[in-house]
């Protein structure tokens, strides 16, 4: 069940170990007005476990019995070394590639909690709530300011995004990051996800492409 590694473009395992994921929550202005959410004044930070790592080719597994589970597709960003008070130059140079991944989310656990007052672990930290592309080296990457990926669910187009719309960019993000808590190698960050945002169903096929470097199709279940 947990058997994720991560994988370059190549297909070939990175000497990385797995850690934790660290995602950002309303970090796109049209996502955060299609769920009437507070627009942050800082990054909104929350952590997956490494249990929540899937492999993102071999299918998207949901969970049952508990609600609307809904894509939320974000730019990875696969950290190389650790990250402690950095400064932008310093975040630059531990990045060592960028992916995709699907933050699953049970949106009704999720509204509950928030009601509540209490964190959203429970709707999005589940085992294999990550599922998670593969990584392209930060070298062929040629601008972290404008990078364009996007969902397709059974050929309809869901989410389209571009890191050019960020509130935080990427490169704020993991200083931001790093001044509360470190960031150690084989950590993801997920930069947040743009709006589209909807419920999966088992047996919907995903299409899902990080724009000039790679498309993984792969099937709900």
């Amino acid at each position: 069940m947990f058997d994720y590694k991560h994988i370059d473009n190549d297909g070939q395992n990175i000497d990385l170990p797995l850690g934790k994921v660290v995602c950002v929550g309303r970090n796109y202005l049209q996502h955060i007005k299609e769920l009437e959410n507070d627009i942050p004044s800082e990054p909104l930070l929350f952590i997956k476990p490494s249990t929540s790592l899937a492999i993102l080719h071999r299918s998207v597994v949901l969970p049952k019995n508990l609600g609307p589970c809904h894509n939320e597709l974000e730019i990875a960003v696969l950290i190389k070394s650790p990250l402690s008070q950095a400064s932008l130059q310093v975040a630059a140079q531990a990045i060592w590639g960028i992916g995709l991944g699907l933050d699953l989310t049970l949106r009704e656990v999720q509204g509950r909690l928030k009601k509540q007052g209490q964190p959203w672990e429970r709707a999005k930290a589940f085992d294999l709530s990550c599922p998670m592309s593969q990584f392209v080296a930060k070298e062929k990457v040629k601008d972290l300011c404008n990078i364009t990926f996007s969902l397709q669910v059974n050929n309809s187009l869901r989410q389209h995004g571009n890191s050019q719309a960020m509130l935080f960019p990427i490169l704020e993000l993991l200083a931001n990051i790093s001044q509360t808590f470190s960031l150690l190698p084989g950590d993801i960050v997920m930069t947040g996800t743009p709006k589209g945002v909807a419920a999966l169903s088992s047996d919907d096929q995903l299409e899902v492409e990080l724009d000039g470097h790679f498309r993984v199709n792969t099937t709900v279940v």
